[in-house]
């Protein structure tokens, strides 16, 4: 049985990558919250799916943001500035 694609959208570009933390800073391009799932390409071999588990802006925890924030997230695979962030519907 063939897996179902899921729908992807594009929201949004990792700008930083804190290694010490596993955390990326993403540019929003479209809204997000807690429960998501993201998928996250690029380079040649970066391409993973995650949940979003938490997400902080200006160091304080958020449950949800929107077209034009910044948010921190912890992701689980390094990843590097300019990376593309879709959402999975």
């Amino acid at each position: 049985m063939a897996e179902i694609q899921k729908k992807e959208k594009f929201i949004g570009k990792i700008t930083h990558y804190f290694d010490h933390l596993k955390v990326a800073v993403i540019a929003l391009e479209g809204a997000l919250k807690e429960g998501d799932n993201i998928r996250i390409k690029g380079g040649e071999t970066t391409d993973f799916t995650q949940e979003v588990e938490s997400m902080e802006s200006e160091r304080q925890k958020i449950e949800k943001a929107k077209n034009g924030d910044a948010i921190g997230l912890k992701v689980k695979e390094k990843v590097r500035e300019g990376y593309k962030v879709y959402k999975l519907a």
